[in-house]
């Protein structure tokens, strides 16, 4: 009975073999052949275009709606799908089924007109802007704020120079506060070596594919490891459409204004502004201490591109009584769309607003 039954098990895993060999190597031509993935299904509509900036507002779906609206601010880098990846894989789709009323502050490449748009436009005008469309439309002066990345900097500087605004929720994802914690990041930016101004005043607007080379370069063999375990599951319809989607949106990245790439470099990269609490932006003070609403911050734990230490003293520089770390196993695009973001950031996130929100 044992020899049989081991006999069977081979001969079972054999033919499992066999038949994802076969299915992967079918697949694969279909693989090749596919058109970009489908991405950012959930309904939305544009409610507000100026430039490089777009406003949408997501369509709500629950029978019962929270008082107070949701503004995701998403990284300048990158394309607002992260957060609507796919179905069961959107955290859109998620907040809209838990009675959120969601908006996205999206990016689109910046024209040679807008070449120099600089921090004070995106926190001084973009924000309030955009905000004071969500008020008109919703009826309410409260909103919350969800910042990613560099949209989570560009919200707290935002917070911490209107500290008698509307802003009554801010929840921060891997966001940078210590710029001379970035890592390699820091070492390629070094004043000494890189010329931003010869850059800036060369190209105007700083291209997609510099952006992305300089992210790629963080983890070189990060995209031929992904390639090979993409093969490796071509058998698996899920995994496929799951990484055509992030591949996707890894490969989309958004120029951005020369004068806004020339500050950032200089005031937070260089002269780590933000951090030291020096950082004036339109003649006002973006001091964190200014801050003193409810805030979340969330930090991946194996973040390659804002390492835990350089987002980690957030909290400590804010002065808000009512605040909450929240440090998740994962990396930085992970802890948006990953399984770890759906089974623990998501409801988290969701639970701390939800007991604000009213």
């Amino acid at each position: 009975m044992t020899g049989n039954a081991g006999n069977s098990s081979i001969k079972d895993r054999v033919n499992q073999l066999v038949d994802r060999t076969v299915q992967r190597s079918r697949k694969g031509f279909d693989y090749v052949r596919a058109s970009k993935a489908s991405v950012g299904l959930t309904p939305k509509d544009l409610i507000y275009d100026k430039g490089t900036l777009q406003l949408y507002h997501y369509r709500p779906i629950a029978d019962e709606i929270y008082r107070v609206p949701i503004i995701i601010v998403m990284a300048t880098t990158n394309k607002g799908y992260l957060f609507d990846l796919l179905p069961g894989q959107s955290m859109v789709e998620f907040l809209l089924k838990n009675g959120y009323d969601v908006y996205m502050i999206d990016w689109n490449p910046p024209t040679s007109k807008e070449k120099h748009l600089g921090l004070a436009d995106y926190t001084q005008d973009f924000i309030p802007s955009c905000i004071e469309k969500v008020q008109a439309e919703t009826g309410e002066t409260d909103v919350s704020i969800l910042g990613y990345c560099m949209g989570g900097v560009l919200s707290v500087m935002y917070a911490a120079t209107h500290t008698d605004g509307p802003l009554k929720n801010l929840v921060c994802l891997t966001t940078p506060i210590n710029w001379h914690e970035m890592g390699l990041m820091t070492h390629w930016n070094d004043e000494r070596y890189f010329d931003v101004d010869r850059l800036v005043d060369t190209l105007g607007v700083i291209p997609g594919d510099f952006i992305g080379s300089s992210f790629e370069m963080l983890r070189p063999a990060q995209k031929i490891a992904s390639r090979v375990r993409v093969w490796e599951n071509m058998w698996n319809d899920e995994y496929v459409k799951s990484y055509r989607a992030f591949d996707r949106w890894g490969s989309e990245y958004v120029p951005l204004a020369g004068e806004y790439f020339r500050e950032t470099t200089k005031d937070l990269m260089w002269h780590n502004k933000l951090f030291r609490g020096e950082l004036e932006i339109a003649g006002k003070k973006a001091d964190l201490a200014n801050i003193t609403i409810p805030i979340m911050h969330t930090i991946a734990l194996h973040d390659h591109i804002v390492p835990p230490s350089a987002s980690k003293p957030l909290l400590d520089l804010v002065s808000s009584e009512d605040k909450e770390e929240l440090v998740l196993k994962g990396g930085h695009v992970s802890l948006i769309a990953g399984p770890n973001a759906v089974k623990r950031m998501w409801p988290s996130v969701n639970a701390w607003l939800g007991e604000r929100s009213s």
